[in-house]
């Protein structure tokens, strides 16, 4: 291939003639170049080419695990011009070949980095399974045994189609984030609700985050330190608001200072770990517990019990990942619905069996006597207990601040959208956020009424209500899914509309 100067059509045919003395050639125009392809591969890719990638979704990835380049045309398993997008062959300028000689990190700074479906499973459950999981038997008290594993099987199938629908909705309306999406959709009033419910529950779950730290880390302290509280100023660490206060001062707040914190967010394997620590711990521990430590059954909690609406919020908490779905659709190294719709159904199918191992397991053991926190059930001296307590704690300590580097973003994207960066901002809404939600949870250590109070207003909303209304609106038809998506509002509003009258009825009580 070579590329050329225009010249004009006289000196063009001049030069053409053999043996003729070639005129002066004329006066190029500045930045034009004529490409000389040869006629017959032109003339192939005329005839020969494939129109069928037009139609086909997703054409530039194949959902083929081995769909691999293997050389420079065509893919390893896939026959020539099928099922690709047709390629410009035999043209490539200098520029191109230095660009294709460039990788995405090299032109981007902030181009994210692609995984496989491995990688986006592991994300995904760590999303899901988080510190909602220590809050399951306390859920499962609160509606009954049966009513509770009836609830979690039906959320986990309710959750599992509204994540796919972000992304679907995503599509439709031609945007790359849910904020986005519902901003096409309402307009102003449908962002300022997204972004309610973003920072609600973001800034929720830094105050369960702190209270779990209060419960957990003391007892871990006095079981490493017998002696530790006989030493004055240092047995202020066995108290649980001085454990607040001084391991989120210390540890979680410069950490939630950083800019950009996303070696933090590459902790998924760790915590995960740790989610499994506690569920076996629960599952070994729960048995050998002393009689006197085990509470009684009654009729209602091992059928139909009276928290209901409880315990729909604090599963709800455990298993919303909203915010998170299109950040994990767009790290696929090949993104297709296809493919993320495997990795949303393993991800909340393992989700959902770690639940209700962990649910059922807790509340068989602990009964009416089950609390929010399920570790705070089990003594202080049990070795194996304070291991998953370290593990839980420490993993909270270094949650904290991704859920303030959400809270911020949602602040800085709502507030200053054109703004440039300024670092005083930027401490003051960080040192705002951490210590507004260190004081709540000084005021209170009912981990599972956060929970309910979270997972059944800002979850609920995430969930179940902001994506089918997308989708309501975008898609005209639909037949049986829009029928679905109306089902689904209806049970986010009943639900939301539930706790806002438990809240009317708690004011009029106060007053009374």
């Amino acid at each position: 291939m070579s590329y050329n100067r225009i010249s004009s059509p006289r000196s063009s045919t001049s030069s053409s003639t053999s043996g003729a003395p070639s005129p002066k050639p004329a006066v190029a125009t500045p930045r034009s170049v004529r490409f000389n392809i040869d006629d017959n591969t032109s003339h192939s890719n005329n005839n020969n080419h494939n129109d069928s990638w037009i139609n086909d979704e997703d054409f530039l990835h194949s959902d083929d695990e081995f769909d691999e380049p293997t050389s420079g045309r065509g893919y390893a398993g896939r026959t020539s011009g099928e099922g690709r997008a047709p390629l410009l062959t035999s043209m490539e300028a200098p520029s191109v070949s230095l660009a294709n000689d460039l990788t995405t990190a090299d032109l981007l700074d902030t181009a994210r980095p692609k995984s496989g479906m491995k990688m986006a499973f592991m994300n995904m459950a760590n999303s899901i399974i988080g510190a909602g999981i220590i809050g399951q038997p306390y859920a499962m008290s609160q509606a009954g045994l049966i009513a509770g594993v009836v609830l979690l099987v039906m959320l986990t199938f309710m959750v599992d189609w509204t994540i796919n629908l972000i992304v679907i909705n995503s599509k439709l309306s031609g945007t790359d984030s849910f904020q986005a999406t519902v901003n096409k959709c309402f307009g102003r009033k449908g962002l300022i609700a997204i972004s309610l419910a973003q920072w609600a529950f973001a800034f929720g779950g830094m105050i369960a985050f702190c209270i779990i730290i209060g419960d957990t880390i003391p007892h871990v302290i006095g079981a490493l330190f017998p002696g530790i509280g006989e030493i004055p100023v240092l047995n202020l660490l066995l108290r649980r608001r001085w454990a607040i206060l001084v391991f989120t001062l210390s540890l979680s707040y410069p950490l939630s200072l950083y800019r950009d914190i996303a070696k933090l967010a590459k902790a998924s394997t760790l915590a995960l770990i740790s989610m499994a620590v506690i569920v076996v711990t629960v599952l070994v521990q729960g048995p050998l517990m002393p009689k006197e430590l085990k509470g009684e059954f009654n009729h209602k909690i091992l059928t139909i019990n009276d928290g209901i609406f409880q315990a729909i919020g604090v599963i709800s908490f455990a298993f919303v990942c909203h915010h998170n779905s299109l950040l994990i659709y767009g790290s696929l190294r090949k993104p297709t619905l296809d493919r993320f719709a495997k990795v949303t159904h393993l991800s909340t199918g393992i989700s959902m069996v770690m639940c209700l191992l962990m649910s059922v397991a807790g509340f068989m053991t602990f009964k009416d006597k089950t609390q929010g926190n399920v570790l705070n059930n089990f003594p202080n001296d049990n070795l194996m207990v304070n291991i998953a307590r370290f593990c839980f704690g420490f993993n909270m300590i270094t949650t904290l601040p991704l859920e303030s580097f959400v809270c911020r973003e949602v602040m800085e994207e709502f507030f200053y959208p054109d703004r440039p960066f300024s670092l005083l901002r930027h401490v003051l809404i960080t040192t705002a956020l951490v210590f507004s939600s260190m004081f709540f949870s000084l005021l209170t250590c009912d981990l599972g009424a956060v929970f309910e109070l979270i997972g059944a207003t800002s979850a609920c909303a995430l969930a179940y209500i902001l994506p089918p209304l997308c989708y309501l609106r975008l898609m005209k038809g639909g037949g049986w899914r829009r029928w679905l998506a109306w089902g689904v509002v209806a049970f986010g509003g009943v639900v939301l509309g539930s706790w806002g009258g438990v809240l009317l009825t708690d004011a009029g009580v106060g007053r009374g």
